[in-house]
């Protein structure tokens, strides 16, 4: 029988009508053999409660933004936007995906970047306002599909590197090869997460030496199920990398005992998809279970350019599932479509950050004015710092080669309502570039600059160019 939306228990009844419709595939998985009895409970860890999960969803984002700033939306992921319909919190489920809008208190940026209208009109460049998406649950047809393929393969090819390189320490090459070889097929030919038992049973006897670090190698290996980690997940879409970058360092100081991982690509320019985002993976679980959470976070106008790649990035997806050449050759191809796609919305981004330089430049003199005797500065604290960051090396390199740069008078102040002295040029210029390094993401083609018919053009190019010559290395 139909669940109607207009019964009380709706959204409890719809969850747990789901969660049995989940528990017997995982179930059928497993009677099947296509997945094993550790993924089986894995899995049905995961899609057991899916109401309660929910609400710790919930739960951790009004301990990171305290509550919504504007009433909860149903989202729509064919067209990226929110349904115009506020929905009542009863009615909300992990069936739906849903857009809230929270605000980040500890914005470093905040009140920075505003532009002046007519009269008393003011209008923000940036904001605090964080847009977060609550994705619906993974289908478990889509968490099956990954845990036996994408994920399964990498597996794979992780067991046997790590079987080659143990053994080719200790044995011939050839050796190595031929066993981490076999190993390849023993595991393609049904899904296994025990690599150490295949590996010891293929090497045999006689290899008592190599046995006890094989396994202690192979044990750190992650298995194909808990690679799965996206079943619960949200993403963030903040104006800044900073604001990024501050919510990261909020949960690790909220919460250093549940975050499983943490992973920072806005410098990313290895990934084939030249994709830039960072992504925490928090535990929501209670009572001993761990539950991952994904947590996806970007900046707004990257953002913008991805939801434009969706259909793209589903024909590389199952392109990347088969084995044949033809379809590997294919996917390379759309990957560096995408690749080339995705570096404007870094340059668009980057143009954005040096428009607020611009402003920033615009109120230096202000700065040395206001605060003329008493050593205080508009711009302390701000940005601020974090553990996410480039090497020191870098920045060595880039405030060594500005500080010739400000001897030499390419970089000058002229406009400040009085004559500054070096110190002083030195202190802003430092700045100025420490910004640019917080907040812009380095881009792959060469070939491209900011305008520089300004002091602000001028000095990104300078700082990028840097880091771009720096990683080229």
């Amino acid at each position: 029988m139909a669940i109607s939306s207009y019964s009380v228990n709706y959204a409890a009844d719809l969850t747990a009508d789901n969660d049995r419709k989940n528990l017997a595939a995982i179930e059928n998985a497993r009677a099947t053999g296509r997945i094993n009895d550790a993924a089986a409970k894995y899995l049905s860890e995961l899609y057991s409660d899916s109401l309660t999960w929910f609400r710790e969803v919930f739960y951790f984002l009004g301990k990171c933004f305290g509550a919504p700033k504007a009433p909860v939306m149903r989202y729509d992921y064919n067209t990226d936007n929110a349904i115009d319909a506020p929905i009542k919190i009863s009615d909300i489920n992990p069936l739906s995906p849903y857009i809230v809008h929270h605000r980040l208190d500890a914005d470093p940026m905040r009140n920075q970047f505003f532009t002046s209208g007519a009269g008393h009109k003011i209008d923000l460049a940036v904001s605090s306002i964080v847009t977060v998406i609550v994705g619906a649950q993974k289908s478990i047809t889509r968490a099956l599909d990954k845990i036996t393929g994408k994920y399964y393969s990498s597996y794979v090819d992780d067991v046997v590197q790590t079987v080659y390189r143990v053994i080719a320490s200790h044995d011939r090459e050839a050796s190595a090869r031929a066993v981490s070889e076999k190993i390849r097929a023993r595991l393609n030919e049904k899904y296994i997460s025990t690599p150490s038992e295949t590996a010891l049973s293929i090497i045999g006897s006689g290899h008592e030496n190599i046995a006890a670090e094989l396994v202690r190698e192979l044990d750190k290996v992650p298995k194909p199920r808990m690679r799965l980690q996206d079943v619960w997940r949200v993403k963030c879409l903040f104006d800044l990398v900073p604001q990024t970058r501050t919510f990261i360092e909020r949960v690790r100081a909220m919460m250093p005992d549940r975050i499983l991982s943490v992973r920072d690509n806005f410098y990313d320019m290895k990934n084939p998809r030249n994709y830039r985002d960072a992504k925490l993976i928090i535990d929501i679980g209670k009572d001993g279970r761990v539950v991952p959470m994904e947590i996806i976070c970007q900046v707004r106008t990257f953002f913008e350019f991805e939801r434009q790649t969706h259909a793209h990035y589903e024909i590389s997806r199952r392109a990347e599932n088969k084995k044949n050449k033809t379809s590997r050759e294919k996917k390379v191809v759309i990957e560096q479509k995408l690749a080339n796609f995705m570096e404007c919305g870094v340059k668009e981004y980057n143009l954005m950050i040096c428009q607020c330089l611009e402003d920033l430049f615009d109120r230096v003199g202000w700065n040395i004015l206001y605060n003329q005797g008493n050593g205080g500065s508009m711009f302390d604290g701000f940005p601020k710092r974090c553990k996410l960051y480039y090497p020191p090396k870098v920045l060595e390199i880039i405030y060594s080669k500005l500080d010739d740069a400000i001897e030499n008078e390419v970089f000058r102040i002229t406009d400040s309502p009085a004559e500054l002295t070096q110190a002083q040029q030195t202190e802003i210029f430092h700045f100025m570039a420490e910004f640019i390094l917080v907040s812009a993401m380095p881009y792959v083609q060469r070939n491209w600059d900011i305008p520089s018919d300004t002091m602000a053009g001028k000095l990104f190019n300078f700082v990028m160019n840097e880091v771009q010559r720096y990683y080229k290395k």
